[in-house]
C-alpha cells in the first residue's frame, strides 16, 4: 500500500461501526479531566487505524523527515490528517458530533489545523474553551502515540481558537504597551499552557519587556515586565 491509498485505509476502518465509549466515560467539563480516556478510543477500531496507518506509510522515514526538517512533505502531511481526523471523528462522536464537517489546513507555523463545524458548537467548546482544551489533549495524546513522536496537531472549533488567539495576542501588546509607559509589571489573566505560549512568542522580539509564567495550573498566568523594571 503507497501513500495514496492512505485515505481508502481508514475510511474502510470507520465504515466499521464501532461503539468508541459510553455515555458514563464523559466527565463534567469543569472536573479538569480529560472528557474521554485515550484508552477507550484505543480500542479494536483505534488499533484498526494505527495498523492501516502502520502499513501505508514509512513511519520510520517520516520520523527521520520531520527530525531533520522539522516539516513534512505534502503526502505525509496528507496522511497524518487523514490518522487525526480519523480519532477526531471518534471523539465527537461521544458528544453526537461524529458527523460534523473537519475543515484541515496548514497554519503558517506547520501547524496541521483541524477545524470543526456545523455541530453543537456550544457543547464542543465548553466554557471558557474547557472542553476545547480537552479535546486537544485527547487528540494530540492519540495522534502523537500513533506516529511515536509529537507533532502539532490543533483543534479548532468554527474558528474560535483562531479568533481567542488573536484576541491573545492584541492582550499581550496592550499589556506590553502599559508595562513600558509605566515601568511595571503586568499580570494577564490565567491562561493554559498553549495560550501562555502566544504570549511568550508574541513579545519575544519586544526588546523593551520580558514575560514568564506564575502560578499553578489552572490559575497559572503570565507576567509581562518592563526590562528596567524586573527584579
Amino acid at each position: 500500500m503507497n501513500l495514496d491509498e492512505t485515505s481508502g485505509a481508514f475510511d474502510e476502518v470507520e465504515n466499521e461501526s464501532v461503539m468508541v465509549t459510553s455515555a458514563e466515560d464523559i466527565e463534567d467539563e469543569d472536573g479538569g479531566q480529560p472528557l474521554v480516556d485515550p484508552q477507550d478510543i484505543l480500542d479494536e477500531e483505534g488499533e484498526a487505524l494505527e495498523e492501516a496507518f502502520d502499513a501505508a506509510v514509512d513511519l520510520e522515514a517520516i520520523k527521520e523527515h520531520y527530525a531533520e526538517t522539522g516539516s513534512l512533505s505534502d503526502l505525509e502531511m496528507d496522511a497524518v490528517a487523514d490518522l487525526s481526523v480519523s480519532y477526531l471523528r471518534q471523539i465527537l462522536a461521544c458528544f453526537g458530533e461524529g458527523d460534523a464537517t473537519i475543515d484541515e489546513y496548514e497554519s503558517d507555523e506547520g501547524e496541521l489545523i483541524l477545524d470543526v463545524s456545523e455541530g453543537d458548537l456550544a457543547i464542543l467548546i465548553g466554557r471558557h474553551g474547557r472542553t476545547l482544551e480537552a479535546l486537544q489533549q485527547l487528540l494530540s495524546s492519540l495522534v502523537n502515540r500513533s506516529l511515536g513522536f509529537h507533532f502539532p496537531v490543533i483543534v479548532d472549533i468554527e474558528g474560535y481558537r483562531e479568533r481567542r488567539r488573536k484576541k491573545i495576542r492584541d492582550m499581550a501588546f496592550s499589556a506590553a504597551e502599559k508595562a513600558k509607559r509605566r515601568h511595571t509589571a503586568v499580570s494577564l489573566s490565567p491562561m493554559n499552557a498553549y495560550e501562555r505560549r502566544l504570549v511568550h512568542l508574541a513579545l519575544r522580539s519586544d526588546d523593551e519587556v520580558t514575560t514568564y509564567s506564575e502560578g499553578e495550573d489552572p490559575d497559572r498566568y503570565v507576567v509581562v515586565c518592563a526590562v528596567n523594571n524586573r527584579e
